[in-house]
């Protein structure tokens, strides 16, 4: 008996009536430097209405709306990947965090947790040309509307691998 196999797909987490999956924080990533490629570390100290302590958006007096943390699923990276074959990493997605099995666009206007870190979705991190100079041919088309979340910081905390995404 001959068998057809699909390769398999990670499912994309749905919004539903009472919420939005929870999911998981895969990778986080800083840049001190704006033209520097972040770099994955341990572990994130954020500072509420200033944003991830050692990144280049870090804001001494205060982030402006949605420069607080960024966000990206891993599951956008992999259907990058599959529709255009263009393969991008965490870091080279320029997002702080990483994050697997939550619906991020659906939490656009929503209070959501990161470990202990209180966050409110302020808008969609469209993908923009200083991106695409950064990147191959191809990627600023291929993450329109999954490149993921601008947040702003509500309570400060800790961030690690490993810590909930879910909605507050």
């Amino acid at each position: 008996m001959e068998s057809v196999m699909e390769p398999i797909r990670p499912r994309r987490p749905v919004c539903q009536a009472d919420g939005v999956s929870d999911g998981v924080v895969e990778q986080i990533a800083i840049s001190p430097e704006h033209e520097v490629l972040p770099a994955p570390v341990a572990r994130i100290r954020v500072v509420a209405g200033q944003g991830v302590e050692g990144d280049r958006n870090f804001a001494p007096a205060a982030a402006a709306p949605g420069e607080a943390i960024t966000l990206i699923e891993a599951e956008a990276l992999e259907g990058l990947r599959r529709d255009t074959g263009i393969e991008l990493s965490h870091e080279a997605s320029r997002r702080n965090v990483l994050t697997r099995g939550i619906d991020l666009n659906a939490l656009v206007g929503r209070r959501f947790r990161v470990g202990e870190v209180l966050c409110e979705g302020v808008e969609l991190c469209e993908p923009c040309n200083h991106l695409q100079k950064l990147t191959p041919p191809g990627v600023l088309r291929g993450l329109v509307h999954r490149a993921g979340l601008r947040a702003d910081v509500l309570e400060g905390g800790t961030i690690a691998p490993g810590d909930a995404v879910r909605e507050a």
